[in-house]
């Protein structure tokens, strides 16, 4: 069934696409096992106001996205009538209006959930501050006048907001540092996986990005660059957590660095295997490829993050 005629739920499920929220999840989790790290101990309320916030800033951001780029997705459904999944405004999913309120009302409760964890959470202040910079990110992503996503700028602005902001953030809620030697270890790899992510993202809209007049890493430089900028990307990341375990002298184990690297390892294949298919307009092998580069990036986060925690609970880290 089209998702037009399912029911509300359905509709609206569809609409906040849960299966992209690892996208920002991941590195929120990882946030807060770097921030555990650094303090030494677990706060559980941290954990539920960084989760939370991870969230609705998500649920904020697939919305509003929708909604500044319907024109240009309905342009991609003009031209290519059965490519990719509905959308939700262009096919009638969901009302402009309701997409709009929506997003800006989850965006009310993500900095409602920073306020109350700066008002109730001991030590930390600025964490209201870091909120807004960091849904306002979005805003210069894709809105007027900046709209930084139509002019080149896209991947970075993507990389700073998922890969640095989202879990930095996590991690001050968590422990109430602003800095650690944990997050200089971690975050510059992770920053690397998300830019990575970033720069796969175009690949599908390439043609209807090209003549909607948006200028991303795909529509300025092509398929090809793209492909190896998000695999290069992607291989700079894990490298980039080695050298953080020799440039730390140890103190950034070494353990959980292979295992992340170990996951990598299937989706890495697959990702190599897939490239050479992912070719402008061949959609499905796209899906294919961007899946697997996922799978890549959300597997090390989540597996680094959980190798640390089972070292500390281990009394080895």
């Amino acid at each position: 069934m089209h998702p037009a005629f399912a029911s509300p739920l359905r509709r609206w499920l569809h609409a906040v696409k849960p299966a992209s929220w690892p996208k920002v999840l991941a590195p929120a989790i990882l946030g807060q096992v770097l921030g555990a790290m650094s303090s030494g101990t677990f706060d559980f309320a941290a954990a539920v106001v960084g989760l939370t916030f991870a969230v609705f800033a998500t649920i904020y951001v697939v919305l509003l996205n929708d909604w500044f780029d319907a024109d240009v997705d309905a342009l991609k459904r003009r031209m290519f009538p059965e490519a990719g999944s509905p959308k939700t405004i262009p096919d009638a999913i969901l009302p402009a209006e309701s997409v709009l309120l929506a997003g800006a009302g989850f965006g009310v409760m993500a900095l409602a959930v920073a306020l109350g964890g700066e008002l109730f959470l001991p030590g930390r202040p600025g964490l209201m501050l870091g909120a807004v910079t960091g849904l306002g990110l979005l805003l210069a992503y894709s809105a007027p006048p900046l709209r930084l996503n139509d002019r080149g700028a896209g991947e970075f602005v993507e990389a700073l907001g998922v890969g640095v902001l989202v879990p930095w953030w996590s991690a001050y809620a968590q422990s109430g540092e602003l800095v650690s030697p944990w997050y200089g270890w971690a975050l510059p790899g992770l920053a690397l996986l998300a830019f990575a992510s970033a720069a796969a993202s175009g690949l599908s809209d390439e043609e209807s990005d090209r003549r909607g007049g948006k200028a991303t890493l795909t529509t300025m430089y092509g398929n090809r660059v793209a492909r190896r900028a998000a695999e290069s990307a992607a291989f700079a990341g894990l490298i980039a957590w080695m050298f953080a375990v020799r440039a730390s002298g140890g103190e950034f184990p070494l353990i959980p660095v292979q295992i992340a690297v170990l996951a990598a390892a299937l989706p890495w294949r697959a990702l190599t295997r897939e490239s050479p298919h992912a070719l402008t307009g061949c959609f499905k092998a796209q899906g294919r490829y961007k899946t697997a580069l996922h799978r890549l990036i959300w597997g090390a986060s989540l597996a680094l993050a959980l190798a640390l925690v089972l070292l500390r609970l281990a009394g080895w880290a």
